[in-house]
């Protein structure tokens, strides 16, 4: 059963997503595996990344024995500290995302659609959920990708042909990387663009809701 296929773990969906983040850029992360990003960013490359919670150019995730209060992300995890950290108001933080000076923020999702909607701040059987920074980021920033797993813990697809989950951006995800694949969604519906070793196309497929558009370059994932 491709329930219990061997899928591609956290940190390699958040090593994938790595290689898309620019020299040079002003990148926010999401919680869930986006944290985990910046662990894997080539030491040749520059990144900024920020937070709402009012930090630029913060570190990577912090070791236990140098962790800080005062010192978090979004999601509530201890920083590390690098030279040339900014600080400022939560205030400032979402000014820059709201002002379009954030070039890409990873996030997780609850649903994405064939069409880049975004689902990510609330599931319906739960009955609450906090939009947050969320719904700035997806509007605000110039690239949005989400990073997660292809189902949900019962097995049902998190990538649809339209949403049905309460959406946070309609058509603002550029690029979907999940345990499983690397699609893409355009006006003409998801791009299948790479697979994890060992799935074939139509298995791919059949654990996805969306319809997959399938180009003669579809290849294994990249890292």
């Amino acid at each position: 059963m491709l329930e219990d296929k061997e899928r591609l773990p956290r940190e390699v969906v958040a090593m994938r997503v790595a290689k898309e983040l620019p020299d040079g850029g002003y990148v926010n992360l999401g919680i869930g595996i986006p944290t985990l990003v910046s662990t894997f960013v080539s030491d040749e490359s520059m990144v900024f990344y920020h937070s709402e919670s009012g930090v630029l150019n913060c570190g990577p995730l912090a070791d236990e024995d140098s962790q800080d209060i005062d010192l978090i992300n979004a999601g509530g995890q201890f920083l590390a500290t690098v030279p040339g950290m900014a600080f400022f108001s939560s205030v400032d933080g979402f000014a820059m995302i709201r002002g379009g000076h954030v070039d890409v923020t990873v996030l997780g999702a609850h649903q994405v659609s064939a069409k880049g909607d975004l689902a990510n701040w609330m599931l319906p059987e739960r009955g609450v959920g906090n939009i947050g920074g969320a719904m700035d980021l997806a509007a605000g920033a110039k690239q949005v990708i989400v990073a997660m797993e292809h189902t949900d813990r019962t097995n049902n697809s998190k990538i649809v042909d339209e949403c049905t989950f309460p959406i946070t951006g309609k058509e603002c995800v550029s690029l979907i990387v999940t345990d499983v694949a690397v699609m893409e969604p355009t006006h003409e519906g998801l791009v299948l663009k790479e697979i994890a070793p060992g799935w074939d196309v139509d298995e791919v497929q059949s654990i996805t809701l969306a319809h997959l558009i399938i180009t003669d370059d579809v290849k294994e994932y990249e890292l």
